[in-house]
């Protein structure tokens, strides 16, 4: 049974840094792409950043490219979202997800192996 448990966030001031980190259980993470995902209060999930299986292609939002950097380790069975000169806009609770991304010009999207989402971890960036 999938299992995904979502660590590292906190608060922090405008221009600092964060780790999150994504275990998996439940499946052989080296098989699926896996994606983080962030929900802001009143508004909708949104996909931050993606990774394939093999950790060679990633895809970013437009709004975290150059600050935030994807990365797996999948012997740890575990996803990284390195978080650079975070806003404020980047307040949300943060997830991760499995399954297969798919890409059309510069848009992505994750195929979910499942509906299920782990409890995230919550970012809030204020001064």
């Amino acid at each position: 049974q999938l299992q995904l448990v979502e660590s590292g966030g906190g608060l922090v001031h405008p221009g600092g840094s964060l780790r999150l980190s994504c275990v998996a259980s439940g499946l052989t993470l080296e098989q699926h792409d896996i994606a983080w995902f962030r929900q802001a209060p009143g508004k909708e999930r949104e996909g931050v950043a993606s990774v394939s299986s093999g950790g060679g292609s990633t895809n970013y939002a437009d709004s975290v490219k150059g600050r935030f950097t994807i990365s797996r380790d999948n012997a740890k069975n575990t996803v990284y979202l390195q978080m650079n000169s975070l806003k404020p806009e980047d307040t949300a609770i943060y997830y991760c997800n499995v399954g297969q991304v798919y890409t059309s010009g510069s848009s992505w999207w994750l195929l979910r192996e499942s509906d299920y989402w782990g409890q995230g971890t919550q970012v809030t960036v204020s001064s």
